[in-house]
């Protein structure tokens, strides 16, 4: 065999080692990319969602219970010294350090009103802040104005008041301009009014029965702003739902502990796909090796070699796998929610973070084959020719 044919043997073997090599540091690449950016979609898709779930801290006043009780048993209790929240109170809260946290705080007041012979409780509350405390009401009609009302929707089978009736609550005529589709919660049962008009018929001028605050956001100090709140206004109650929160940040963490643990296992797979290739390499090329070394080259030299046919594969594969792990994503955002039509920016930290992750790995896993080829003795090598 003549060095011509050699070194077209060499070269059909390296183009599939390189295009094998190519393959499999791409696919892991790829993989990674489109794991951590639809992780980093998911999260703040449900931070986004999240953040307008509803109130996730309330405000009541605060009462004094006696519990009473014969022997072992209970036989209920009795509440007193319960005084309604003054609303001007309310606008403290603008004070409190975290007050940029705050989505929303909505007012409450409540009270029995007779319809149709029935007793039901109206709610005034202010619309502008419900359509983000309550994001998931739908209501069929419209927003109501002074003198309106709408009706939740057992309310509304109950009394048998449908959009367009009237009726007279002590001594004022309300229309009923909509209803309010079934929740399944306690909203199916209130009539709801512009806080104003409630305060009205139920003479509670300038003062609130309840006020709901939306604080969901990533990384929000709820129980910080619970005692912030609770600072500021020393005859309420405040309270935060502790499930929603938990449960928000429980289903990120666990989503994101999930992507890094199938990259680590991609990354390790990808690695030994690198080391595998480029010992069958260094094996496949003693006679290539030997030359090198008979005409003078050294050790140095032939790991250099080595070195850098790994890095501009790897460096290849780093740059395609970034784009083609975007593409992947976007195909993963359209399939699995509903984010059709996303786009999906560049992020220059990302693809940095690929084509370094795809060096890292190419050349950490050519080292050892890389120390072996430069080990090669000369005199075997050539007698592979």
């Amino acid at each position: 065999m003549n060095l011509k044919d050699i070194a077209v043997k060499n070269l059909l073997r390296r183009k599939a080692r390189a295009a094998f090599l190519l393959t499999g540091l791409l696919i892991g690449v790829a993989t990674v990319v489109a794991i951590v950016t639809y992780g980093d979609i998911m999260e703040h898709d449900i931070s986004h969602k999240l953040d307008r779930f509803g109130a996730n801290i309330l405000i009541v006043p605060k009462t004094e219970n006696l519990t009473l009780s014969y022997g072992e048993v209970s036989i209920g209790g009795v509440s007193f010294d319960t005084e309604e929240i003054n609303e001007k109170d309310l606008a403290k809260i603008s004070g409190i350090k975290n007050f940029s946290n705050l989505a929303a705080t909505g007012p409450m007041v409540l009270g029995v009103v007779a319809v149709n012979g029935r007793k039901v409780l109206m709610a005034g509350v202010k619309f502008n802040e419900t359509k983000i405390l309550k994001p998931w009401w739908k209501i069929d009609g419209k927003i109501p104005d002074d003198n309106e009302i709408i009706l939740g929707s057992k309310v509304s089978v109950l009394t048998g008041l449908k959009m367009g009736d009237s009726i007279n609550l002590k001594g004022k005529k309300l229309t009923v301009t909509g209803i309010v589709q079934s929740t399944g919660s306690q909203d199916d049962q209130l009539i709801f009014s512009k806080l104003e008009t409630a305060q009205k018929i139920l003479n509670k001028e300038g003062r609130i029965t309840m006020a709901e605050v939306a604080a969901l956001c990533n990384a929000c100090p709820i129980e910080e702003m619970v005692n912030q709140i609770s600072e500021i206004l020393p005859g309420a109650r405040v309270m935060a739902i502790q499930q929603v929160v938990k449960g928000r940040m429980e289903a990120v963490a666990q989503f994101k502990k999930f992507s890094y643990s199938v990259s680590i296992v991609i990354l390790l797979i990808g690695s030994l796909v690198v080391l595998v290739t480029m010992m069958g390499s260094v094996k496949e090329r003693t006679d290539e090796i030997g030359i090198f070394r008979a005409i003078g080259f050294r050790r140095s030299h032939v790991m250099k070699i080595i070195f850098i046919e790994a890095g501009i594969v790897s460096g290849i594969a780093g740059f395609l796998g970034y784009f083609i792990g975007l593409a992947l994503t976007m195909g993963a955002v359209k399939i699995f929610s509903d984010g059709h039509g996303q786009v999906i920016p560049f992020q220059p930290e990302t693809a940095a973070g690929a084509l370094f992750l795809a060096l890292t790995i190419g050349l950490t896993a050519t080292i050892y084959p890389a120390l072996v080829a430069a080990k090669l003795d000369p005199s075997e090598a050539l007698r592979s020719l």
